[in-house]
């Protein structure tokens, strides 16, 4: 990905004003726990591409979760599925959790089988069942069990940092 715009720094990853780009982990995940926190500044707008294939737009090709400052005067007129914690384009989350701007915010994403949930700063924001299939652009997206994770820099400013995955087993089948 753009291993150019993202800075590492005093165990953080940063991306500064006007740089961008996907920065995605090497290798591929499917059912798992993701635990990190970030730091937003006025008007950040970022993302979190999960289960992409390594092709297209992960918003439309795989999921793309908001990482987003819902404070920002710019953002007041957004879909409901456009605010923080949101599956980008499907499933809106629940909002007002975010700390202000400039504090660290713990996100953690879970993501099993066809259930993805979202846990911001102790509260869960988003527990969405994907087989649920909402009306969205390219449905099939959803179907996707197994990708790449990575940030989705949109040229503006955040940190990152305590970024660590954990490989869930798959999910139990269910009984007949």
């Amino acid at each position: 990905g753009a291993t150019t715009q993202y800075k590492v720094k005093d165990g953080k990853i940063a991306l500064s004003k006007g740089f961008g780009g996907n920065l995605f982990t090497k290798d591929q995940y499917d059912n798992f726990t993701l635990r990190f926190e970030f730091k937003l500044e006025a008007g950040t707008n970022n993302g979190l591409a999960i289960r992409w294939a390594g092709k297209g737009d992960p918003a439309w090709s795989a999921m793309e979760l908001q990482i987003l400052d819902n404070t920002a005067a710019k953002y007041a007129k957004l879909k409901e599925y456009q605010y923080h914690g949101s599956i980008y384009g499907a499933f809106p989350a629940k909002r007002g959790h975010l700390k202000p701007v400039g504090e660290w915010n713990v996100q953690e994403v879970t993501a099993d089988g066809s259930k993805i949930k979202v846990t911001l700063n102790d509260t869960v924001i988003l527990d969405a069942d994907l087989s649920t299939n909402p009306k969205t652009k390219n449905p099939a997206r959803l179907k996707r069990t197994t990708g790449y994770i990575g940030f989705c820099g949109h040229n503006d400013p955040i940190e990152f940092r305590n970024i660590r995955i954990k490989k869930l087993p798959a999910p139990a089948a269910i009984a007949k």
